[in-house]
């Protein structure tokens, strides 16, 4: 039974973004391992307050995730 854990910092995805998620990496174990595995992957999102997570020893909060991302789009 695989358990897939995606770890996020708070407010940086909207409820339906994180549904993508699941349903992505849903699919993803399901390609790999076949149709018997859908309904024993568990996917779960944990959700970190902003400034709690950290790269390089520079703190992050949603604000900095959603600047990078904009950044990238452009």
């Amino acid at each position: 039974m695989p358990l897939v854990t995606i770890d996020v910092i708070k407010g940086v995805f909207t409820p339906q973004q994180k549904q993508q998620l699941i349903e992505k990496v849903t699919a993803a174990m399901v390609e790999v391992e076949g149709e018997g595995m859908r309904p024993v992957t568990w996917v779960r999102i944990a959700e970190f307050e902003s400034g709690d997570w950290a790269i390089g020893g520079r703190r992050l909060a949603a604000s900095d995730v959603q600047a990078l991302a904009r950044e990238k789009a452009a």
